[in-house]
């Protein structure tokens, strides 16, 4: 990102913590703020087509300064903020910000101040964090290879390429364009990536494994590990099934930390367009996602199952293996899902449950204790009437 003439940010040994009382604490060299005009930083997003700003209202604050990007609570003089939701309006009256992004038909507070301003925009949470990429651009990489990388025979790679130290690549290895390895990272043999993908530090990448361009690998994941399969025996031992699939991970993926997804026994393990996983996800052999999926962290999910389009798995669900999870369905924190779920439902529970009736269960569970007393007390009470 190019900045406007004297908002040159200068950074040397710096760390920024928020205290409680809105105060900061600083910890190393000096350090000189990055600044951004309220004008410049509309300027830079007035032409993505998914987001409208009304800024007619904002007049002679166009010159304003923007340090930085806060939550709407700590926010202070010289940041910028946001309120996307109507439980949070009851806190611009006393916001200490400079500026805070607000939904269109937000309720705005009669301040004396001239302060915050408001910006109008009918997707203000979208629209803050591009704000906020505006002041943590992503680091240019070197687009060199760092000594000491071992590459295997016949490896190709596009421009502006990026490895850094201590990465081993395999035998037959494609990267495309603008990829950049980070240190520690492993790429087993026959592997294919396209263009600008991130692979963080420590990644494994197994023989075979295909990944699309513009993917995130976060740091200390496993792709393309043999998957859980054992001929079980418990007199002699379990023999080992061999795993001679491979992992596919569509276009625009994301992958959190420390996520395992297994190669396919036969055939793929697969990921589709645009999914987004959140750190310690498992996802076994032979499993198939749909495009645009979400799912949170600790979710465990058994093999060949298949996941729909556009599915919500939030944290520590756990999915039985050979089930089918329709497009638009929401699986709800903790579930254990041990059947078929149809397209748009919202299950929750142990077993999974429409989740309104999981509420109703979920409220009864606590007076089960009581109940019982109470049922013993009447089966006694009717025994003794019977007499």
């Amino acid at each position: 990102m190019r900045l406007p003439p004297g908002n040159e940010f200068v950074q040397i040994f710096f760390w920024k913590y928020r205290c409680n009382d809105n105060r900061y604490l600083f910890l190393g060299d000096k350090i000189t703020p990055m600044e951004l005009t309220l004008k410049y930083i509309l300027e830079q997003l007035e032409n993505i087509d998914d987001i409208s700003i009304e800024k007619e209202s904002l007049g002679e604050f166009h010159s304003l300064g923007i340090q930085g990007c806060a939550p709407l609570k700590d926010a202070g003089p010289g940041e910028i903020t946001f309120a996307s939701e109507s439980r949070f309006f009851k806190y611009l009256n006393t916001s200490r910000a400079a500026a805070v992004v607000v939904p269109l038909d937000a309720p705005l507070p009669a301040r004396e101040e001239n302060f915050p301003v408001f910006i109008r925009t009918d997707n203000p949470k979208r629209l803050f964090f591009r704000i906020l990429s505006l002041f943590h651009p992503r680091v240019t990489p070197s687009f060199t290879v760092a000594p000491g990388v071992v590459k295997g025979d016949n490896f190709v790679a596009g421009d502006a390429l990026t490895i850094e130290s201590h990465v081993a690549i395999g035998n037959n290895v494609s990267l495309g364009r603008g990829v950049h390895i980070m240190p520690g990272v492993y790429i087993g043999d026959n592997v294919i990536m396209g263009d600008d993908v991130i692979v963080k530090p420590n990644v494994t990448i197994m023989e075979g494994s295909r990944i699309g361009s513009r993917v995130v690998i976060h740091s200390g994941s496993v792709i393309g590990s043999d998957g859980y399969g054992f001929t079980p025996d418990m007199d002699s031992g379990h023999e080992k099934i061999p795993h001679a699939g491979f992992v596919h991970i569509g276009d625009d993926v994301e992958i959190g930390a420390c996520n395992t997804i297994d190669r396919g026994t036969f055939g793929c393990t697969s990921i589709g367009r645009g999914v987004k996983t959140d750190n310690l996800v498992h996802i076994a052999h032979n499993v198939i996602i749909g495009d645009y999926t979400l799912i949170v962290a600790q979710v465990g999910i058994a093999g060949s199952t298949t996941i729909g389009k556009g599915v919500i798995i939030a944290g520590k669900a756990g999915i039985s293996g050979h089930l089918n999870i329709g497009d638009r369905a929401v699986v709800g924190p903790g579930a254990g899902v041990l059947g078929h779920v149809k397209p748009g439902e919202t299950v929750s529970g142990i077993p999974e449950m429409p989740h309104r009736l999981w509420l109703k269960v979920a409220r009864i569970l606590p007076r089960l204790p009581e109940l019982r007393k109470k049922i013993l007390a009447l089966e006694k009470k009717v025994a003794s009437m019977t007499k």
